[in-house]
């Protein structure tokens, strides 16, 4: 009986600790809006991340976008307004140089 009521604190325990655990992983999880970033090259805007992906649209150095989403270790999901026009597309990271 004591051996039960010994495993039946233990496993709450443990499920308590995994719970509190979680709640503090996702209050340090990043804001999920979009974050301006200003290329400091000139680069091009693809629809995909792959090397025949299609170019919307070349961005001179300077120009502001949107970044949604850091995609993988290479590309940025981003939002660009270029002339007039708002597209969503990728972009590689070294556009942007280190934070």
């Amino acid at each position: 009986m004591k051996k039960t009521v010994l495993y039946l604190g233990a496993l709450a325990l443990l499920s308590a600790s995994c719970s509190s655990s979680r709640d503090d992983s996702r209050s340090r999880r990043p804001d999920a809006a979009p974050v301006a970033h200003t290329s400091v090259v000139e680069c091009i805007l693809y629809d995909g991340m792959t090397k025949t992906s299609k170019q919307l649209t070349t961005l001179a150095a300077g120009s502001e976008v949107q970044v949604m989403d850091t995609v993988s270790a290479y590309f940025v999901k981003v939002r660009v307004t270029a002339a007039g026009k708002t597209e969503s597309g990728y972009m590689y990271r070294t556009c942007f140089g280190k934070r």
